[in-house]
């Protein structure tokens, strides 16, 4: 069983089709390998995939991958995911399974507030992020560097609570399907609107919020 590092924590219809989502994602994934495979939800909300057959290891190194995995045991100096589930002034504080805190001086983000730094680089809640375990954990340096690239870019609206189809959907009935250039997932309900050049992010975050009960924030360049 592998346990992905994205959580699904919407309710009613949206946690149906949401799931139904990721039952997708997961056959594409798996499809060329020879297993069979059964989506769950744990207590937690972080989806468990259970995965049987003669390519199983494969199949749960490609999810692995792809999604990050919850782990109940940390080895010092390694790599793992978690999901932002709050902040304060002395840091970050990420759900890996079990709480994780990246003090304020190990986020490597440059100066300000953690609130001030979550708000400049569009990290809205329950993004999934690569931290590394260590007495205090850091945020990656991978991590890091994919952050700054997205401040260096055309600009993005990040979006959560929502899955990729349903936010490209939102940009479309907003009426801009032509401003931005494609919606890169994050996680399962944490997209990433990349806008095109000229488009102006927190225009299109007062744009589309009407249409989508989520939260957004436009990263600037």
């Amino acid at each position: 069983m592998v346990v992905l590092a994205s959580k699904l924590y919407v309710g009613g219809d949206a946690r149906e089709r949401t799931l139904d989502s990721l039952t997708s994602l997961v056959g594409n994934a798996v499809g060329d390998l020879d297993v069979t495979y059964e989506v769950g939800i744990r207590d937690d909300d972080f989806p468990s995939v259970t995965v049987d057959g003669p390519d199983a290891v494969a199949a749960r190194n490609l999810l692995r991958e792809e999604w990050g995995s919850i782990t109940g045991d940390f080895e010092t100096g390694e790599t793992y995911v978690g999901t932002l589930e709050g902040w304060d002034d002395d840091g970050f504080v990420l759900d890996a399974g079990r709480e994780v805190r990246i003090p304020a001086s190990e986020l490597g983000l440059g100066q300000g507030t953690p609130a001030q730094i979550r708000t400049r680089f569009g990290l809205v809640q329950h993004v999934p992020l690569r931290f590394v375990w260590d007495d205090p954990a850091r945020l990656a340096e991978a991590e890091r560097d994919r952050l700054y690239d997205w401040t260096r870019g055309t600009g993005r609206v990040n979006v959560n609570s929502a899955t990729r189809a349903e936010a490209r959907a939102t940009v479309n009935r907003a009426g801009h399907a032509q401003d931005i250039v494609t919606v890169e997932r994050l996680g399962l309900l944490e997209q990433s609107i990349v806008c095109r050049e000229g488009t102006d992010p927190p225009g299109l975050v007062a744009s589309i919020g009407e249409y989508l009960p989520a939260e957004l924030l436009a990263v600037v360049p």
